[in-house]
């Protein structure tokens, strides 16, 4: 699995980690200007000043390259949520804020985000573990969020069985409306509406099943 943030003195190889990086941030530039379309790999190469044999040692194809452009932005989003943590007088409040905070992030560059979900969402086997790394970001905030408690984007993460379920549940529906809103079935607005609702069903009746 590529770690963005292992640009460490044990790297194997620093400088590739440096041009890796340099790849991705040219892939955020090229799907911001026209999508999904707009990354081919060769113009990724060309635009990050690399070989074509350096972009394809870390990554085999676009959606790879999408994939982890999309580990990049969720891993900047954390640190943001980890520095200002959504408000509300009870953990629903703060769920929802954050799932607010996801969802203006995601929409603030439409063409990037559309890109980004249409590769994680491909199926690809290969990718897997790079898409479980978004999903597992994601469950982290969302948890911290839940406890009024930032949980670090990295190392191991003490989650109950409990909220671990009910944090999966929450965050599989905000990327089932975020995948629908790239579809043109979603606003920003109906996201919102929706989460909110599906937040209150979730937590809340779990609070009184309690």
């Amino acid at each position: 699995m590529f770690q963005l943030a292992a640009m460490s003195a044990d790297s194997p190889d620093p400088q590739l980690e440096v041009r890796a990086r340099r790849i991705i941030e040219t892939t955020i530039e090229l799907a911001e200007q026209g999508g999904f379309e707009a990354v081919r790999l060769r113009d990724v190469a060309a635009h990050a000043e690399v070989a074509m044999g350096t972009l394809y040692r870390r990554f085999r194809s676009k959606e790879d390259l999408l994939v982890a452009a999309l580990e990049l932005e969720t891993r900047a989003m954390a640190a943001r949520v980890e520095e200002k943590p959504p408000k509300g007088a009870n953990p629903s409040e703060r769920v929802v804020g954050f799932f607010g905070i996801a969802t203006r992030g995601m929409l603030r560059r439409p063409n990037l985000s559309r890109a980004m979900l249409r590769a994680s969402a491909a199926g690809e086997p290969v990718l897997a573990e790079k898409v479980e790394v978004f999903h597992d970001l994601m469950l982290r905030m969302t948890v911290g969020a839940l406890r009024d408690v930032p949980i670090p984007a990295r190392g191991e993460a003490n989650f109950g069985d409990r909220e671990r379920l009910l944090c999966e549940i929450l965050n599989q529906i905000w990327f089932a409306m975020m995948v629908g809103w790239s579809s043109g079935l979603q606003t920003q607005e109906t996201i919102n509406e929706r989460m909110r609702a599906s937040v209150e069903l979730v937590l809340d009746d779990a609070q009184r099943d309690n």
